[in-house]
């Protein structure tokens, strides 16, 4: 076997399969690991690794995130009711559709699955699935850090039969588990009875969800079948749910271990010898720099969720101040050819406060949270050293989390929440928006009540008439949200230099703009974003921009040539600007390239 050193660019996937499977099991025969892993992926070995660093994206991706059930109808299953609102509204602003576990569950709205191979009944069918994928990349929840109690693994666990056996982490009440990091406050262990007497189980997001035990390479193969079932399906990006997670080793934080990143690694390898145009996306929720591990050697997560956005950019808006927001900018590296940034603002669960640690101090992060509490939110808590509680998310719409700022409500709350948009598309890398955010939905406080869970304040269902009905209403918020967040998307595509990887370089100006300037890969068209984040008018010199005087320059979301590049331009409140040099049909002209 030829050395790492002196393989050739595409070398061959048992190669790639043995250093994967060598690390993590050190201990079992590697080549017989390395054809039970083909196996369980259905591969042919003899076909070259697909060249690396491709660009699997380029300007017109976007990601609407959704459960499969929030929108409903008294007539149509839930997932028909999505493909169709989808190809009503959505098929020409976004590309593809997160679809939240939509497999038979217990608790958690899903994330504790009883069976990974079935769509839950009470959604629709896998054939559902596959219509949603030919018109949209489906990007699939892999719930892989642990199962339900439900699930037939740990029943056969119980009773100490296969599949199940060795399935899951055990541990002794015994054990000094203080350096485990959790983000639930629950007992991390659970005691069960088995065939072989009371044992305890690990269960790092409660009772109800017990963790796997990806040191048995058996239940690896396991998880690895169940990717080929999803790409058999029509699944197409793979979001690993709490994969930081996924391996225990006594005497750690059982956080981000080596052997974690490994799975990610031999995960990807997988995949895209089966389907080289699929995406691996991880979801870690955890401080900035531990998150941007999870790019490897560009060899790990296609996609990593850019969890200090959401708190950095709610705290600008609250505060009038840019100042960590552009500090943090500054110090993330662009990501490189093959990978690029998952930007969100809300999602299912709620806003992570674990990603500004070291970049917000207590009391700047506590007065946001208080902000929060007044608009109508709630604080999910983790248990820290010592036993101690500590905020871990804020729970609350976004719609509603854009009232006012730490002064109080005020009558910015539309401009506020369509700047905060505005901010995300602009970015490097893809934009993924959650469908409530798309529809200005607000906090449902009665799905707290009812199901006694903070993060049920954001997972709202429509009825699809009701749906409609507001967003042909020119005077509901609800349609006011959706035109103008369409419309910001349409732009967004038309814009080469709105690539993911496109060049980004972060603008210093007045402390209440928060300003970057995006350049093509083909270095055709630059577009200078320059946001205002505060409730007062704010002065902007252009001469600041160094437009160059020989070129043409336009505003895209006014939709109005800029005119004498040294005057001053004064922003009205929460007021966006998208100058470029290259607007309209000549953008729509440029944005047929793609590196994929």
């Amino acid at each position: 076997m030829t050395t790492t050193a002196n393989r050739p660019p595409q070398w061959r996937l048992r190669d790639r399969l043995h250093d994967h499977l060598r690390l993590l099991y050190p201990d079992h025969n590697t080549a017989e690991l390395i054809e039970a892993a083909i196996a369980a992926m259905r591969l042919d070995p003899e076909v070259a690794t697909p060249p690396g660093r491709r660009n699997l994206w380029d300007e017109r991706d976007a990601v609407v995130i959704s459960y499969g059930d929030s929108i409903r109808s008294p007539n149509n299953p839930p997932l028909d009711c999505l493909a169709d609102f989808m190809d009503r509204h959505l098929k020409d602003i976004v590309s593809a559709v997160h679809i939240l576990p939509f497999y038979p569950w217990t608790s958690d709205d899903g994330f504790a699955v009883s069976d990974y191979e079935r769509v839950h009944p009470d959604l629709g069918d896998w054939e559902d699935i596959r219509r949603i994928s030919q018109q949209f990349r489906v990007m699939g929840d892999c719930v892989i850090n642990h199962c339900s109690a439900a699930h037939p693994w740990f029943t056969n666990y119980q009773a100490g039969l296969s599949p199940g056996t060795g399935y899951f982490v055990e541990a002794s009440p015994d054990d000094d588990l203080r350096a485990v990091a959790r983000p639930r406050t629950s007992p991390l262990l659970r005691p069960v009875n088995t065939k072989a007497g009371p044992r305890h189980v690990w269960c790092t997001f409660g009772h109800d969800q017990i963790d796997l035990n990806f040191a048995n390479p058996a239940l690896m193969f396991e998880v690895i079948r169940l990717f080929r079932h999803y790409l058999d399906r029509g699944v197409r990006a793979f979001r690993l749910d709490a994969v930081g997670y996924v391996w225990k080793t006594a005497g750690t934080s059982c956080l981000n271990l080596p052997e974690a990143h490994e799975v990610v690694r031999l995960l990807r390898t997988l995949v895209e010898h089966a389907c080289p145009d699929a995406w691996i996306i991880t979801e870690t929720n955890v401080p900035v720099f531990e998150n941007l591990a999870y790019f490897g050697n560009a060899n790990e997560a296609h996609l990593i969720y850019n969890f200090s956005l959401p708190p950095l950019l709610l705290h600008a808006l609250c505060t009038g101040n840019t100042r960590h927001l552009r500090a943090w900018m500054m110090s993330m590296p662009p990501a490189r050819d093959g990978t690029t940034y998952f930007n969100f603002l809300a999602s299912h669960d709620g806003i992570g406060l674990r990603p500004v640690e070291g970049l917000l101090d207590d009391a700047e992060r506590d007065a946001m949270v208080a902000a929060m509490q007044r608009f109508g939110g709630r604080i999910s808590s983790r248990t820290v050293a010592g036993g101690k509680e500590s905020p871990y998310e804020i729970n609350i719409a976004l719609w509603d989390a854009c009232r006012g700022t730490v002064a109080g409500e005020d009558a910015w709350q539309l401009e506020r929440f369509i700047c905060a948009h505005a901010v995300m598309l602009a970015l490097e890398g893809i934009p993924g928006l959650y469908i409530h955010s798309l529809l200005g939905t607000g906090n449902d406080h009665a799905a707290v009540e009812r199901t006694g869970r903070n993060r049920s304040i954001n997972r709202a269902t429509w009825m699809v008439d009701e749906l409609d009905a507001c967003l042909a209403d020119p005077d509901s918020s609800h349609a006011q949200v959706f035109s103008r967040m369409s419309r910001l998307l349409h732009l967004r595509r038309q814009q080469p230099a709105f690539h993911p990887n496109a060049t980004q370089f972060t603008l210093q100006l007045q402390e209440g703009l928060f300003a970057f300037w995006r350049q093509s890969r083909d270095r055709e068209q630059c577009v200078f974003c320059i946001h205002n984040l505060t409730p007062e008018p704010q002065q902007l010199a252009l001469a600041d921009l160094n437009l160059m005087r020989n070129e043409p320059w336009y505003e895209l979301i006014s939709d109005q040539p800029l005119g004498d590049v040294w005057h001053s331009v004064e922003m009205a409140p929460y007021q966006c600007l998208w100058i470029t040099n290259h607007p309209g049909g000549v953008a729509t002209s440029l944005a047929g390239s793609t590196d994929g």
